[in-house]
């Protein structure tokens, strides 16, 4: 897993939206208590995608009519305070084309500061199965803040059976002030880090770390990221071997050589490989699901999710910073920098 955005079709069908951004309107005089009063919304697929906070408004309903289904769960909050609150089914008969399922809710930052959240949901079938997991990313949620959003699965392709369940599959956060990027505005360090999906095979594994010049002068590099080991708690690990070449964990991955200089002018990228086998043998397996990521030594870190599933084999390779001839930066990112 990593922070790189999804490209296959189902997942682009089901969008991850905001609860509270169809339209709106203020009555003259207000609601009971003189707030907004809210008009009638649209489809989920026509809601707002633009990555901001959910609304911590109520959550607005769709202007269709979906089958509200039965939630076992409605009031149980899951782990870091995510809490499932409603789960509707969308037939042909509610007028929204193109969406299966959707559910709404809401996330409480139990933490001491701004964190970005990345959820996983899980939607079941009858018999327990899963028929598609979603993910959705909330960012900038201030300590002790809740938010409420919902997140919509498009339509299964094939004979996919229908939804009569959701659960929480995974939640991972990481601080505001370090999240990856890999669009948007140029952060002040001028530099955007970000995973990539990786690659597994036989038990091995490979993630990319992506290091993206977008800011106004060039950036020289000329060694080998600096990583800590988090666990699903933020704690650090201890104990895990973090080796400079890949060359231990594999051959031929593109890090086994030693480190050149390198070079960024605005837009142009870098590359370091992570690599690592999961096998295991006798002892405890070792889980973490975050890297902190310094990509100089004066850096500010960041912090990706690489999912690391090290077994018991207690080491990490990384690769040196080489240059990424693949990276073509867009034409917009321009205008972004600072």
């Amino acid at each position: 897993m990593s922070t790189a955005s999804r490209t296959a079709p189902a997942v682009l069908a089901a969008a991850l939206l905001l609860a509270a951004c169809g339209s709106q309107s203020v009555s003259p005089g207000g609601g009971a208590g003189g707030g907004p009063v809210r008009a009638e919304a649209l489809c989920p697929s026509d809601l707002s995608r633009d990555g901001s906070p959910p609304s911590s408004e109520p959550s607005v309903r769709t202007s269709g009519t979906p089958s509200a289904l039965p939630l076992p769960s409605v009031g149980g909050t899951a782990e870091d305070g995510v809490k499932i609150t409603a789960l509707y089914a969308w037939g042909p008969e509610s007028g929204c084309a193109g969406v299966a399922s959707s559910a709404d809710f809401e996330l409480a930052n139990q933490q001491a500061e701004t964190a970005t959240y990345t959820l996983t949901f899980g939607f079941l079938s009858a018999s327990g199965g899963a028929v598609d997991n979603v993910e959705r990313t909330v960012e900038a949620v201030g300590p002790g803040r809740t938010v409420k959003g919902t997140v919509v699965m498009g339509e299964p392709v094939g004979n996919a059976p229908e939804v009569t369940g959701i659960e929480m599959i995974k939640i991972r956060s990481v601080p505001e002030a370090e999240a990856p990027s890999t669009s948007g505005t140029c952060p002040k360090s001028g530099m955007r880090l970000y995973a990539d999906q990786g690659d597994a095979a036989m038990g091995l594994r490979v993630v990319g770390l992506h290091l993206v010049n977008c800011g106004t002068g060039p950036l020289r590099l000329n060694g080998y990221p600096k990583l800590t080991i988090q666990d699903e708690d933020h704690h650090t690990v201890d104990g895990i071997r973090i080796l400079q070449g890949t060359d231990q964990i594999s051959t031929g991955l593109g890090g086994d050589s030693g480190p050149q200089p390198v070079v960024l002018r605005p837009g142009e990228a870098a590359l370091a490989e992570l690599a690592w086998r999961n096998t295991t043998q006798a002892g405890a397996p070792v889980n973490a699901p975050y890297v902190r990521v310094w990509s100089t030594p004066a850096a500010d870190p960041v912090m990706v999710a690489p999912e690391l599933d090290l077994g018991t084999t207690g080491k990490l390779g990384v690769g040196p910073w080489r240059k990424d001839e693949t990276h073509r930066e867009p034409a917009t990112t321009a205008a972004a920098r600072p």
